[in-house]
């Protein structure tokens, strides 16, 4: 016969995500010229009291009389209160509601602020441990109840051998007065919790941390709000991905470390074992041999345009999916590839390079407006649809090619071939993207083919321009300026040095791959591949992804999602049916969609099923990934 369970959770912290006398002295204290140094006073002692390094009652009497605090300021103390419950206990509301006889908040915090927080989460009134206030005439706090056991040091322990629970004890929460509950021998287990907040000398006693109530719950097999704790998954980030990303994705719950640079081959197979979801720019190559030691990864971030040094047939093979960032950083290589256009136009790159010599050549001789010039776009895609908007507003005449159909923004004009636009073009600029049949695309019959004293633009891939030829080119002066932001190879870091046939030549810029190297679109491609990958994480979504499928589900309500990745072959869309329905299963609503490769079925099922139903998708011919949401 199983033991009874009884959970203690810590209110401070843990049930919130602060410390509710610090808020207290955030109201009480309002108009106070010394303010904030009465409340880093006041913070000071709560953490030597919950660090376990000094006394907890000594500390309370100075903590209330530092914060000169009245009954009117408790009602505005709940309300912000409510607003700061932990996320992984608001997500588990149904956990703390269904098992709210075997719980109970002890805290040597106040019951006036703590049992109307706790209450809306289904927490019993009787099953609240903490102090009360005493006030005076006027409502001023004053202090506490001292015969309550929880206003003295070790009180935690003093309550619970009062309340000697007969059954396994498990004891959640931040402090180390929660810590001495499971040292004094009256639990069974003390779980570090670190949502909110990690403090060192309670992690160092605690045999189980905690990141979240999820985390506590799957160790203890008890029902939770989510499939998987957010805390067991594990994200690199490489090639200084900006902290944006970083900050998301450990709001979110994830683990996640980052690297400066990219990884070799070798170096990326090591790291990746363990890894549920990578993020990568230009440099790294998620290469078939990766891929075959990434037996946990779920997604692939690409925090850029392009996606070829990912192999994306391998990943789609795997279950993987890829995410990228097609429009974020479109106006910032958009900008670059404007301005660099009027100053190969006006030779100033070689001016410049002069006076800093201290030549000083004051010529118009090669010096042009772009007004009225033509510039020839290769590839009209996001970029060079946005690019050609701009040159026109600034009074040049647009001609694209594209061996897709695309259309046409404001006078641009179609070219049916490339060699039309370059015979035409004053200014050639490239924007393909980076498929291998686009190697060395541009060579020397290009180059031929182009205007005498034209210019040319590379802001796409290093490999769609055989260079020997650009640098002829422009040796011969049949190319009289050229801009190249992406080369064939590039070094892996900033302190390996540039080796390239381009440099020293002359009205040529050359600049380190940062066409969308701005603040501004580094931060609009942090925000939107986490969150193209966050969506797919927990709902399923595959909107925008780049090898998968593409659907966008509705929202998962009061049902579980089952999502189902196979090879797409006749019949396992009928497999999963027959499945569902030997093991009478409900379905609320399926979704499937296919490409050549995969077949990507999700059903939402009702939330009674029978358990078996789970092993027999797995077991279906052609699975290659199945997991569960709820």
């Amino acid at each position: 016969m199983s033991k009874e369970k009884y959970f203690i959770i810590d209110f401070d912290s843990t049930f919130t995500q602060v410390e509710a006398l610090d808020e207290l002295g955030e109201i009480s204290l309002q108009g106070e010229e010394n303010k904030d140094e009465i409340l880093q006073q006041i913070k000071d002692l709560t953490n030597g009291a919950m660090d376990g390094k000094s006394s907890f009652t000594e500390g309370l009497v100075k903590r209330l009389d530092l914060l000169k605090a009245n009954k009117k300021h408790l009602q505005p103390l709940i309300s912000t209160l409510q607003t700061k419950v932990s996320e992984s206990v608001k997500r588990n509301k149904e956990f703390l509601t269904t098992y709210a006889d075997s719980i109970f908040i002890v805290s040597s915090g106040f019951k006036e602020f703590i049992t109307p927080i706790v209450t809306e989460y289904g927490i019993k009134e009787e099953n609240i441990y903490a102090n009360t206030f005493r006030y005076d005439e006027n409502g001023n706090i004053i202090g506490f109840d001292e015969e309550n056991v929880l206003s003295l040091d070790k009180g935690k322990i003093k309550l619970l051998e009062t309340l000697a629970l007969q059954g396994d004890v498990y004891v959640l929460g931040d402090g180390y007065t929660d810590y001495e509950i499971k040292e004094a021998g009256l639990a069974n287990k003390f779980y570090a919790f670190t949502e909110n907040i990690s403090r060192d000398n309670v992690i160092a006693k605690a045999e189980h941390i905690a990141p979240s109530l999820d985390e506590f719950l799957y160790q203890n097999k008890l029902p939770m709000a989510i499939s998987y704790p957010k805390n067991r998954i594990k994200v690199l980030l490489l090639e200084n991905i900006h902290p944006k990303a970083v900050e998301l994705f450990r709001k979110e719950g994830y683990q996640v470390e980052t690297v400066a640079g990219a990884l070799s081959e070798e170096e990326l197979i090591e790291r990746i074992k363990d890894i549920s979801i990578i993020g990568i720019r230009s440099k790294t190559q998620i290469t078939k041999k990766v891929l075959e030691h990434a037996n946990k990864l779920m997604c692939i971030g690409a925090f850029c345009i392009g996606t070829n040094q990912i192999d994306l047939s391998t990943a789609l093979d795997a279950g993987i999916t890829v995410f990228n960032a097609p429009f974020s950083n479109t106006r910032s290589v958009v900008e670059l590839a404007i301005g660099q256009i009027i100053m190969l136009s006006r030779d100033i790159f070689d001016k410049s390079s002069k006076m800093h010599q201290g030549k000083w050549d004051k010529s118009a001789a090669g010096s042009n407006e772009i007004r009225d010039k033509k510039l020839g776009i290769v590839g009209y895609g996001n970029i060079g649809a946005q690019l050609s908007v701009l040159a026109e507003a600034l009074g040049m005449v647009v001609y694209y090619y594209d061996v897709v159909e695309k259309l046409q923004l404001g006078n641009a004009r179609k070219c049916e071939t490339l060699q039309e636009l370059l015979e035409v073009s004053d200014f050639v600029t490239l924007h393909v993207d980076g498929r291998k049949s686009n190697t060395n695309m541009f060579g020397e019959a290009e180059f031929a083919a182009m205007k005498d004293g034209a210019i040319f633009l590379n802001l796409s891939r290093g490999h769609v321009v055989d260079v020997p030829s650009l640098v002829n080119a422009i040796k011969s002066g049949k190319i009289r300026g050229a801009a190249v932001d992406v080369f064939p190879e590039e070094p892996a870091t900033n302190a390996e040095e540039f080796v390239s046939e381009l440099r020293g030549l002359s009205n040529v810029i050359l600049t380190p791959h940062i066409g969308g190297s701005t603040s501004e679109a580094q931060e609009n491609i942090a925000h939107f591949v986490p969150r193209r990958i966050m969506e797919y994480i927990n709902a399923g979504n595959t909107y925008q992804s780049v090898n998968f499928p593409n659907i966008q589900l509705p929202e998962l309500r009061d049902a579980h999602r089952l999502i189902h990745i196979h090879k797409n072959v006749p019949g396992v869309l009928a497999n999963i049916n027959n499945v569902l329905a030997k093991n009478h299963v409900n379905i609320e609503g399926q979704y499937l969609k296919t490409n050549e490769q995969v077949g990507y079925v999700i059903t939402d099922i009702n939330k009674g099923y029978n358990k078996q139903v789970i092993h027999d998708l797995k077991q279906i011919q052609h699975t290659i990934k199945f997991r569960m949401l709820y």
